[in-house]
């Protein structure tokens, strides 16, 4: 077989911390295999313009790019190639142009950054327009089963446990309940991390169901034994107690996550008469410096990816699982949704703490 000489690298799905860091990463692993990397601009929509929106990236390209937040290639997380929205409102399929562009590029192979959505999209390309792709996980959710660590996850915990510190000496100083929303699409693994971290007094999430007299009384009993102050998170897709998720519609018509942490704040207010701030920290979790660890996942993820392309073995993504990067075939990457364990370490350690997660079935 020929080797591989000409390779595309794209980020897709929702920006987050240590995305840079794979980028350089497969630079510089593949200069040792002789190969060129074509860094394609804003996900999909670079392979469909026309010329097709990408740059060869040299070493001096990515240099100093390892401390950059976001990606330097731009991202999209919306226009599904399969039913790309028109202005008119109509759906069309565009996936034709996308593997075109693959193809007009003269690309041996692909890496795809993404989450599982992201992924699932680029598999349909990949096996319906003979391309042939790597994939590294990025989600800060941290949902995909096959990898203990996603890219992504750990900066955003590291956000909001700064967040919750600064919180803290606020609700001190004004005998407050501070309540701090995070992002958690469908899991609440930021939420529960992020909470262990910053010594949160409760903790919700959408896989555990929750009492709000049970809250209003853990708050209570706290102040009855002279602690002047509460810390809360909550993860965003946690619902009401009669089952309901608290979402708005943004300007584009779509309906997103957002409000929950506004609405217990108000319940709580209501019920005990305590002062109630609510924070949300929504897309600060996504854009920051990225951290030590999501640095060395993105270097190790990026090695192992041009690695893969060197030995053929395509339609896989990496994965750190057990301390070693290894990988999976992402057909199953992707059919593996990792919500928060319930009877696992983490949340066994939030209740040996005293700390409030729902009621555990």
């Amino acid at each position: 077989m020929t080797k591989p000489k000409r390779v595309g690298i794209l980020t897709s799905g929702g920006d987050c911390g240590g995305l840079n860091a794979v980028i350089r990463a497969v630079v510089r692993r593949a200069r040792d295999y002789d190969m060129e990397i074509y860094g394609i601009k804003e996900a999909t929509q670079g392979l469909m313009s026309r010329p097709v929106e990408a740059e060869l990236l040299d070493i001096k390209k990515v240099s100093g790019i390892l401390r950059y937040g976001g990606t330097i290639l731009g991202t999209v997380n919306k226009g599904n190639p399969f039913a790309y929205p028109m202005p008119d409102g109509s759906v069309i399929d565009r996936s034709q142009e996308m593997i075109e562009g693959y193809h007009i590029l003269g690309l041996d192979a692909l890496i795809v950054i993404g989450g599982d959505g992201s992924l699932a999209i680029l598999r349909k390309l990949a096996q319906q327009g003979n391309m042939n792709i790597v994939a590294v996980p990025k989600t800060i959710d941290n949902d995909l089963g096959a990898t203990e660590n996603s890219i992504g996850f750990n900066t955003a915990v590291t956000v909001a446990v700064e967040a919750l510190d600064r919180l803290t000496y606020t609700a001190i100083s004004h005998s407050r309940v501070m309540i701090l929303e995070v992002m958690g699409r469908d899991a609440g693994h930021i939420a529960v991390s992020a909470g262990i971290a910053g010594g949160c007094h409760i903790i919700l999430i959408p896989e555990i169901p929750y009492s709000l007299d049970e809250v209003c009384d853990r708050l209570m009993n706290r102040a009855l034994k002279g602690f002047n102050f509460s810390t809360m998170i909550v993860a965003e897709a946690v619902k009401t107690p009669s089952g309901e998720p608290v979402k708005y519609t943004n300007s584009l018509g779509q309906s997103l996550y957002g409000g929950i942490g506004q609405y217990l704040g108000d319940e709580i207010s209501r019920r005990t008469g305590m002062e109630t701030r609510i924070t949300t920290l929504g897309h600060v979790q996504r854009g920051s410096t990225p951290s030590a660890l999501d640095r060395i996942l993105g270097a190790a993820f990026g090695v192992a990816a041009v690695d893969l392309i060197s030995q053929y073995k395509y339609d896989r993504m990496v994965a750190w699982v057990n301390r070693e990067i290894i990988d999976v075939p992402i057909s199953e990457a992707i059919a593996q949704y990792r919500a928060v364990d319930v009877n696992g370490s983490l949340i066994h350690t939030a209740v040996g703490l005293g700390t409030y997660v729902g009621e555990i079935p």
